[in-house]
């Protein structure tokens, strides 16, 4: 029975574990660039962009099958679905206009890849000249009315006061106050419940007001 000598044990074993570790470094280096590889091939194939509370994510041919998944910022998942890609890019588009206006995370993964984009949803401005004209009647006494106007986002008010009787113009003004005013309309012989005012401003908004 041969045995070796605790030198030979001592001298040899290094050798070994140096050769070991090598080989363990190399495979380690190499899995770590495919991943690297992977990960930035997936980013390559994959857009994602936000316009106000609307996110359309873009997958390019070459993804394959992939799973999508929107987060809120604590990482809780909102909506998954999956996609196969084949011979063309695919948009797949999502509406969160009910969900508040903040932080989102858009994460895309396939069997072997995965990547994360962060989208920022904003709140749409509201065009003011959407909205209908704020101007608001009433009675002050038998022959007088009040008119007020507000939240014009430039001035240029046009005021009628027409009969009811035969819709004929009595008065007319151009007021040209910035975001509103407030006035009194009294005519003798004329009782308040005898005309109407019609009110048109610069972007072409009108209200029609009976008393």
């Amino acid at each position: 029975m041969v045995r070796a000598s605790h030198n030979e044990q001592h001298n040899t074993n290094p050798t070994i574990m140096k050769t070991l570790f090598s080989l363990s470094l190399a495979a380690t280096l190499f899995l770590s660039s495919i991943v690297s590889y992977a990960s930035e091939d997936l980013k390559a194939l994959s857009t994602v962009n936000s316009t106000f509370k609307k996110v359309k994510v873009t997958l390019k041919e070459g993804v394959g099958t992939a799973k999508i998944s929107i987060l809120n910022q604590e990482g809780k998942s909102l909506n998954k679905r999956k996609v196969n890609v084949k011979d063309e890019s695919v948009i797949i588009p999502y509406d969160l206009n009910d969900l508040p206006a903040g932080e989102y995370q858009v994460r895309i993964e396939t069997d072997q890849e995965e990547v994360t984009y962060t989208v920022n949803t904003l709140n749409k401005p509201v065009d003011v000249n959407s909205l209908p004209l704020m101007a608001y009647g009433k009675t002050i006494d038998e022959n007088t009315v009040n008119l007020l106007v507000v939240g014009l986002n430039e001035p240029g008010v046009q005021v009628q006061v027409i009969s009811i009787g035969n819709d004929e113009v009595i008065f007319e003004e151009q007021i040209d106050q910035p975001d509103g005013f407030r006035k009194d309309y009294s005519f003798n012989g004329v009782k308040s419940d005898e005309i109407y005012l019609k009110v048109k401003d610069s972007t072409g908004r009108s209200k029609t007001l009976f008393f």
